[in-house]
């Protein structure tokens, strides 16, 4: 993909979210899954998330059991703490964080709790699963605020015409 075409994707992203929704809803999901795990790696190498962290800054993780329990450990802290200072309970009912950008977030876009991050982390952007086809209104928000995501669904309408 062209690198003008990455310096305006948010405004792109913005302006092709119909077409992002039809596809999700037509789309061959066998198709679309085989060639996912290689748009995903090919996005990835073109796109450094270091440089970005709009995920980290716009949004947060959901926060589950393991999660809490795996990084109040980390930190040493009581579960409980780690609740109180940085999450709440959401409309969902799932523990998400208190502030954006998440508190985790070094200013040089490094994660300070990588190795014990939340799942919703590690598998963001969900570019190489099926989450990508199952919650396509997921998709549809991540489009617009990560380029990868964007990187994946601007391929996917370019090769699954």
């Amino acid at each position: 993909m062209e690198k003008n075409i990455l310096q305006n994707w948010e405004k792109l992203s913005e302006e092709h979210q119909k077409q992002y929704k039809q596809f999700l809803q037509r789309a061959n999901k066998n198709a679309v899954l085989k060639q996912l795990p290689d748009l995903h790696e090919e996005a990835t190498k073109e796109i450094d998330c270091l440089k970005c962290a709009n995920c980290c800054k716009r949004y947060s993780p959901r926060f589950k059991v393991p999660d809490i329990k795996r990084i109040s450990k980390y930190l040493r802290m009581k579960e409980g703490a780690l609740i109180e200072q940085y999450l709440y309970l959401d409309k969902e009912g799932d523990y998400v964080l208190k502030s954006k950008p998440c508190p985790f977030l070094g200013s040089d876009n490094y994660c300070s709790i990588y190795d014990v991050r939340p799942s919703d982390c590690s598998r963001f952007p969900y570019t190489d699963e099926d989450v990508l086809l199952k919650r396509p209104a997921i998709t549809l928000k991540n489009t617009s605020f990560c380029p990868i995501t964007f990187y994946v669904m601007e391929k996917l309408l370019l090769t699954m015409k």
